[in-house]
């Protein structure tokens, strides 16, 4: 789907969206069609009891004076709590009715809501970024679609008076939305299509934004001694890899910001194998260093004043005769060893030595891992928050604003020396499961936190965000790309200069 800022004007074809506060207060562009279609709008509502409510609609096809359009009245509930979140509910909306009419171009007029939260202008790019979210789909292998099936909505027209300036505004959200798409579609693609060779290659990619990325190999990490990401990828063919992203258009000397993902391309559990049901969704185990290598785009492509590193660890978890066993002991770089209790605890072996690297290379400001680490978490939260740990309260406090900002929550999730405990024992420093049923997520965190050095740290666990089911927001079902946006916000509210 294209889209179009101009100045508001109605067209001759296609779908027109207009706007009404609760209690069927319609705004300017709707009265004034209103008033050239003698009063067809004011008749349908009331025929229809429309309300406005939020993200209700009323279609008038062809109404007098505007005989080639199909006019769609847009509820905005009450002006008062009406946001920019709200804002890009619309958006998503109009992609749904414009398709649902089967029209091909569409235009929405933006009013001035009077006590709203935001102005015109902050409105229009919001609503269009809600659009250009929804319109996004991961067809590519789709070969027998009928031209029914397929969105018809080609070309999106926002009406909105100072147009020119609101495009220039739009650019920076076109490229979050550039980010978030190409982030969704790495989430996306089958195990067969992204595996650590490939998804290094993606982040290769980066360069063309000015992103300088390293790709260490099994030689280079066996020589850090990675021993704990090396036995995670010891039973697959494909060679695990570990990559780092830097962009440095921060104050010269500051440290940088640190980003860390979970990069498991593919996760059958190794020898402690997952059962068959759902297996092809761990396709998506990968979606931490995802959204690491997403953020690190969208940082570039907008130039972004920081520092910032991201550091990704790529491997597959596969049981083969090489493959790591249930009681391995394996040393980290950080010198500490672990027992692995259970090779489908793999996930935090990973991101043990890429978050010891990267506090022992970096020095940074704070570390920030994202990964889809624990199907406890699912069950705390479900699929409405991620769960935060962390070693600041700053740090935390800062990232749950920005989640609140962006629709990507997150809940702060405690630590303790008691959860701690229960990682100890056996013969080696660490064990990498408590062995118990209960505080899975806690205690697969309090594991992290021991390979951060004390550095300031937060823990993502988005095992429920990662992927969703349903059509949520602005996102269709499937890959979110959670964190891209909220960590974009983070860096920007916070540490650019």
């Amino acid at each position: 789907m294209k889209l179009h800022f101009a100045e508001p004007k109605v067209p001759t074809s296609g779908a027109v969206f207009v706007l009404a506060m609760s209690e069927r207060r319609l705004l300017p562009a709707a009265t004034a069609i209103d008033a050239a279609s003698g009063g067809a709008l004011t008749r349908a509502v009331a025929v229809a009891r429309f309300e406005g409510k939020p993200s209700t609609t009323l279609t008038v096809l062809a109404p007098s004076h505007y005989e080639g359009v199909s006019i769609v009245v847009l509820g905005i509930g009450e002006p008062k709590e009406f946001d920019a979140a709200k804002a890009e509910a619309l958006g998503s909306k109009i992609w749904d009715v414009a398709n649902s009419l089967r029209a091909t171009d569409a235009t929405v007029l933006i009013d001035e809501v009077p006590g709203g939260k935001v102005g015109g202008h902050e409105l229009a790019q919001a609503l269009a970024l809600g659009a250009r979210l929804k319109s996004y789909s991961f067809d590519k292998y789709l070969t027998k679609r009928g031209e029914d099936e397929k969105p018809s909505l080609a070309r999106l027209t926002v009406g909105v008076k100072g147009s020119a300036q609101v495009k220039r505004g739009f650019a920076r959200n076109e490229k979050l939305a550039d980010a978030i798409d190409f982030t969704r579609n790495l989430v996306s693609e089958p195990g067969n299509v992204i595996y650590p060779e490939t998804l290094a290659a993606a982040c290769k990619t980066l360069t063309e934004f000015g992103v300088k990325v390293e790709v260490l190999g099994v030689k280079e990490m066996t020589k850090l001694g990675m021993g704990a990401l090396l036995g995670v990828g010891q039973g697959s063919a494909r060679e695990p890899y570990l990559v780092v992203m830097q962009w440095n258009e921060g104050k010269t000397g500051e440290k940088p910001l640190s980003f860390i993902g979970k990069g498991v391309t593919f996760d059958t559990g190794g020898i402690s194998i997952k059962p068959a049901q759902n297996m092809h969704d761990m396709k998506w185990d990968m979606g931490g260093s995802a959204a690491v290598i997403g953020l690190m785009r969208v940082l570039a492509a907008r130039k972004a004043k920081v520092n910032a590193v991201g550091v990704v660890g790529l491997v597959e978890n596969m049981p083969s005769g090489a493959a790591q066993r249930p009681g391995d002991i394996v040393r980290t770089m950080s010198g500490q060893t672990v027992e692995v209790l259970n090779t489908d605890a793999e996930g935090r072996l990973v991101l043990a030595d890429a978050l010891w690297y990267t506090q022992d290379r970096f020095k940074p400001q704070f570390m920030v891992d994202l990964a889809t680490l624990t199907g406890a978490i699912l069950i705390a939260l479900g699929h409405e928050y991620a769960g935060l740990y962390a070693s600041d309260d700053v740090l935390a406090d800062r990232l749950v604003s920005a989640g609140k900002a962006t629709s990507e929550p997150l809940w702060r999730m405690p630590l303790g020396e008691a959860y701690d405990k229960m990682l100890d024992g056996g013969p080696a420093d660490v064990k990498n499961i408590s062995g118990g049923r209960g505080a899975g997520s806690i205690t697969a965190a309090q594991f992290l936190q021991r390979f951060t050095n004390k550095v300031p740290w937060a823990h993502l666990d988005i095992a429920g965000m990662a992927w969703a089911d349903k059509a949520k927001g602005s996102l269709q079902a499937g890959a979110t790309a959670y964190g891209v946006r909220l960590l974009d916000k983070f860096v920007s509210d916070n540490y650019e200069n």
